[in-house]
């Protein structure tokens, strides 16, 4: 009778325990000369090259500062190749309001949607319209204006939240 070579380890329960492995787990370190942090950036040593440099990401940075995409293409080769890179990424930008179901033209999250509930606002609304919805509703929610109040307190805290909520992704927005 054959033995079978089958593993006795699977399904629920495990019988044995996470992590049990004891051999040290292998890390690449930077390929830059002088340099003790993981390598977890790989970056082609040439051209339609399979062999890769391994950075740590402030080489990998530095490697890919000089980087010119269009090098070797005239100006019209460059252009030309731009505008069909464009036109193949426009489709995806102009259905991007499909990727979601929720109100609005898709370029808000759904936690800056509830934000905006919180707040009564639209989904279209602007940053003046939530920073005046957030001042209209903290003046009259706040705790100094009504001490011992649990539900004016509650509404102030979720306020606060949500006018975070948006001014992050104001922040977001305006730094790209």
């Amino acid at each position: 009778m054959a033995r079978s070579s089958r593993s006795l380890d699977w399904g629920f329960p495990r019988w044995r325990s996470y992590g049990s492995e004891r051999g040290a787990a292998k890390v690449r370190m930077c390929d830059r000369d002088g340099c003790d942090q993981p390598g977890d950036c790989p970056a082609p040593k040439s051209p339609n090259s399979r062999e890769r440099w391994h950075f740590c990401e402030t080489h990998a940075a530095e490697y890919n500062k000089g980087w010119n995409y269009f090098e070797g293409l005239s100006a019209e080769e460059a252009a030309a190749r731009e505008a069909e890179e464009q036109r193949g990424a426009d489709g995806y930008r102009k259905a991007s309001h499909y990727a979601w179901g929720g109100p609005g033209d898709g370029s808000r999250s759904r936690d800056e949607m509830r934000a905006l509930d919180v707040l009564d606002l639209e989904a279209d609304s602007d940053f003046n319209a939530v920073k005046a919805a957030y001042r209209r509703l903290a003046k009259a929610n706040h705790p100094d204006v009504k001490p011992g109040d649990k539900e004016a307190a509650e509404r102030f805290r979720q306020v606060q939240a949500a006018y975070d909520v948006l001014r992050r992704a104001e922040e977001r927005r305006a730094a790209v």
